[in-house]
């Protein structure tokens, strides 16, 4: 029997169908490798569906690049193939209950870690000639057997270093070896790989020209956009630019330095550059259209552990001791999905609980430009103490007023299995996504 729910959907679908081609966009990450997880955590196409009508694009992730012949190649064969699981055509199936959704294949995403240096093979690949047509020829053949609706370059060039908070001294002395360093050093070939990378996007555009292919730039965090990317060159052969503008501090790259990880707008005595706006504009004057630039938002929060030096106060930047522990379902280190960071904070679950269950404390944003955090300070013992910088639906839907305010194309959500999708929370599926995309 036909509901009113299935009407709703059903308009907000046709509406999106416009919006992926005249109005912002909203692409929607689905990291397919969730579906395998054995715990609550566990996320599969079916259960992605509810979020769809919010989706103007699904980018199914992740494939990765084969070392030997340059072609792509899916991370998980058993999963992904028709001779396994076929986990592409249920994706790209999902087309014909959504009407105008653009489901694309996303290729490296930091997620294709087989090799000691994995950033090694994808600069490689462009030194070549043949090796581009190689992956070119690859990538149409895929997409083209699958059904998808394009390719979502995640490309993985290597990342910049950690930058610290410096003082007056710090910085100067810093200033001077990067004259004798620089940021060259994380790749002598630097400037020809630029050209050679301009030119394999500039070979997919035109193998894609026939098909009508979408062919997308995922700018992963910590890269340094002057060194691998000529964009006057490469904007006009991209269908989008997605700014991945998070994961500026954590607890792998800063483990003793707790921060903001995603904000809109650079705190006071910060690293210049880490933040959305300041990636935005680094876009902006080289030329690019504001309506092709995507910013990203996480689903989740990164966490540090805080000892008897990081003060009782909670302010960021503070003194930590590396990632605070696990996520019940997620099971990394000072990593947590949107459902386990709301049953961190206060619940009528927690609200009498100590120790390592008490509830942290919220802190939260009325200036719109930083983000939100919660901590506990440890106890008498030096234990339980943690720092969690996080993402929640106030502040995502704070970007995507940032992205509308800007005329910028959209936003992009990392990803759908880190949101809410069960409701855990407060009831409410996907509620990351739907508080963003009710403020474009």
């Amino acid at each position: 029997m036909w509901t009113r729910l299935g009407a709703i959907l059903l308009l907000v679908a046709v509406a999106n169908a416009n919006n992926a081609t005249h109005g912002p966009k909203v692409l929607c990450y689905y990291d397919g490798s969730g579906s395998q997880l054995e715990n609550l955590g566990k996320v599969t196409p079916t259960d992605i569906e509810l979020a769809l009508p919010f989706c103007t694009h699904l980018i199914y992730g992740y494939a990765g690049l084969n070392v030997a012949t340059h072609k792509i190649r899916s991370l998980n064969e058993e999963l992904d193939l028709d001779s396994g699981k076929g986990q592409y055509r249920q994706i790209t199936t999902l087309k014909r209950r959504y009407p105008g959704l653009k489901v694309l294949l996303s290729v490296g995403g930091n997620k294709d870690l087989a090799e000691e240096k994995p950033f090694e093979k994808y600069l490689k690949m462009l030194e070549n000639g043949g090796s581009r047509t190689a992956f070119v020829n690859s990538v149409h053949s895929l997409l083209k057997t699958y059904e998808f609706d394009g390719l979502d370059m995640a490309w993985q060039f290597p990342q910049t270093k950690p930058k610290r908070i410096r003082g007056w001294s710090g910085k100067l002395w810093h200033g001077f070896k990067k004259l004798f360093t620089g940021d060259s050093v994380l790749d002598p070939k630097a400037e020809e790989h630029k050209e050679e990378f301009t030119a394999l996007v500039r070979d997919l555009k035109s193998a894609f020209l026939h098909e009508k292919f979408l062919l997308g730039l995922t700018v992963l965090p910590h890269v340094n956009e002057s060194l691998f990317l000529d964009i006057p060159l490469l904007k006009d052969s991209l269908d989008y630019v997605n700014l991945a503008s998070f994961d500026q501090q954590t607890p792998e790259r800063n483990p003793k330095e707790g921060d903001y990880t995603a904000p809109i707008y650079e705190p006071s005595e910060r690293v210049v550059g880490n933040n959305v706006d300041s990636e935005a504009k680094y876009w902006l004057a080289q030329g690019t259209p504001a309506e092709k630039i995507i910013v990203g938002i996480p689903a989740y929060g990164r966490g540090w552990k805080l000892n008897e030096d990081s003060g009782i106060t909670g302010v960021p930047p503070l003194p930590a001791d590396g990632p605070s522990l696990p996520g019940q379902y997620t099971g990394i280190p000072g990593f947590y999905s949107w459902a386990e960071v709301c049953a961190l904070l206060p619940n009528p679950g927690n609200a009498n609980l100590g120790g390592a269950d008490q509830p942290l404390r919220k802190i939260g944003d009325p200036t719109k430009r930083f983000g939100v955090y919660a901590f506990r300070i440890p106890d008498e013992n030096n234990e339980h103490g943690m720092w969690l910088s996080y993402e929640d639906p106030d502040s995502s839907g704070n970007k995507a007023a940032y992205v509308k305010a800007k005329g910028l194309g959209g936003i992009s959500i990392f990803e759908l299995g880190y949101d809410d999708f069960r409701g855990t929370c407060a009831g409410d599926k996907f509620p990351i996504l739907r508080a963003a995309k009710y403020r474009l």
